[in-house]
């Protein structure tokens, strides 16, 4: 078997194991959706990695984000534009994957489109239970931190300050890395963190699920029953195939977009 030897951190090696030949990787369709502080080309690295193991992979941009000034947005505008991306290119059969704060998304788009997936994959996501907000997945001191970052902006927005980004998003990454990474953020707007979704079509679904834990993220408190992505969250999707990685929030998808591609893969193949 070939193995394609990267470094994740402190020169440790990790292992991605490449089948033999193109002709043994299942040809899947991904939908990539990033999540908040965050842009569709989030995923440039990963997808270009995915399209050399002959995946098709789109990755779609929502409203108030990328290069859409309007920040007054709701989350059914941003689930909206995603299921009707998918129906508008004709995709079916899809694994449909959401980071961060994009597993919200992914939770309402798959109650748009179920006839159009065939697997979800949440990646270190938020898995949300019916009637709650994202903002009420966060501690109490947390949650106080980005209301005072909301009411300082003129835009209801939230910008994260680079010390708090650096430590909770990119704890991995070198600082020269974490600067790169935060100088390419813009304000997220705050309203569809606060909204609670209705999702009992959700919990209804029997499409497949899987979820991909980055192991080193420091955005949730590890170790804390009440809070986190992993079994905090997860544990929600009932019946799920469970993967794990090291990596931080945000730091592998740009230095290791290889091996997040490779996760990936092994999320959504059968």
């Amino acid at each position: 078997m070939l193995t394609l030897n990267i470094q994740p951190h402190r020169n440790q090696p990790m292992p991605v194991p490449f089948p033999p030949s193109p002709g043994k990787i299942q040809p899947l369709t991904f939908v990539l959706v990033h999540g908040a502080w965050a842009d569709a080309s989030f995923w440039d690295r990963v997808a270009a990695e995915l399209r050399r193991m002959g995946h098709a992979v789109h990755s779609p941009e929502y409203p108030g984000h990328g290069g859409d000034p309007n920040t007054n947005v709701t989350h059914s505008m941003l689930s909206r534009s995603v299921a009707d991306y998918i129906v508008s290119h004709g995709l079916r059969d899809i694994v449909l994957a959401g980071h961060s704060f994009g597993g919200t998304i992914v939770q309402k788009t798959a109650e748009l489109v179920p006839d159009r997936l065939k697997r979800l994959v949440f990646m270190n996501a938020f898995v949300l239970k019916d009637g709650e907000s994202a903002s009420e997945e966060f501690p109490p001191q947390a949650q106080s931190f980005f209301e005072q970052l909301r009411a300082s902006s003129s835009n209801d927005t939230i910008m994260l300050p680079f010390p708090f980004y650096r430590d909770a998003f990119a704890n991995l990454a070198s600082l020269e890395q974490a600067r790169w990474m935060h100088e390419r953020i813009q304000p997220e707007p705050a309203k569809p963190l606060y909204e609670k979704l209705d999702l009992k079509t959700f919990y209804k679904l029997t499409t497949p699920k899987s979820y991909l834990y980055l192991t080193e993220d420091n955005v949730m408190p590890q170790g804390q029953p009440n809070y986190g992505w992993h079994p905090h969250m997860s544990s929600r999707l009932g019946l799920f195939r469970l993967l794990k990685s090291p990596g931080d929030h945000m730091t592998f998808v740009y230095t290791h977009p290889q091996w997040i591609a490779w996760r990936l893969y092994e999320a959504g193949r059968d």
